[in-house]
């Protein structure tokens, strides 16, 4: 009489079948696996296999979906990215230490907060320059480079709901001392400032 194999329950002769017996249970395993082995069949050039339900060898054949990222996508001071193919990666070394500059030549300028991005600010006029320092645009880390070029000498102001701390001789109002001194103003914490450089 006929067994079957332990995970696929395909009809297999046991030794003491007869002749006759074994030939039938060898046509029926035939058949099995044929019928098992149905969904390798199809597909084109460049499908995979896929599980079609939770039931045993139910599989179908599907597109390769190629993975899920579609694009690599960089900022400064990361370099390269693509959409296809092969992506080249680099990194920019001077990226994050070049200076780019913002000059001011008016007698009051409020900082922005493209400021904080590796600008020097400059201030360059014959009469006296206020730079603001507002609320609400900068975050504690950030820092912004300052530097009077001009003849008049350059202080900073407190916008509303601000803090400056610094060794000026008003620390809410340090000034410059001279010309072609530069500052650097730190945000401390929401809306705080502390100033260091050549201030007076």
């Amino acid at each position: 009489m006929a067994t079957v194999t332990p995970n696929f329950n395909w009809p297999v002769p046991t030794s003491t079948d007869l002749v006759k017996d074994g030939a039938t249970a060898i046509e029926a395993l035939g058949d099995s696996i044929d019928a098992s082995l149905v969904d390798l069949k199809g597909g084109t050039t460049g499908q995979v296999l896929s599980k079609n339900s939770n039931t045993d060898m139910d599989f179908t054949w599907v597109t390769d979906p190629g993975g899920d990222i579609t694009a690599v996508t960089v900022t400064s001071p990361i370099t390269g990215g693509g959409t296809s193919g092969s992506v080249a990666i680099g990194y920019d070394a001077k990226a994050g230490t070049t200076l780019g500059f913002n000059a001011q030549t008016g007698t009051t300028y409020t900082l922005v907060a493209a400021d904080a991005s590796n600008k020097l600010v400059t201030t360059s006029n014959a009469s006296a320059v206020t730079v603001t320092v507002p609320p609400n645009v900068f975050a504690a880390g950030e820092q912004i480079n300052l530097q009077s070029i001009g003849v008049g000498l350059t202080s900073l102001a407190q916008g509303a709901g601000v803090t400056i701390t610094s060794t000026g001789a008003t620390a809410s109002a340090p000034v410059l001392r001279a010309r072609y001194s530069g500052c650097t103003i730190v945000c401390t914490a929401s809306n705080t400032f502390t100033v260091f450089g050549d201030i007076a």
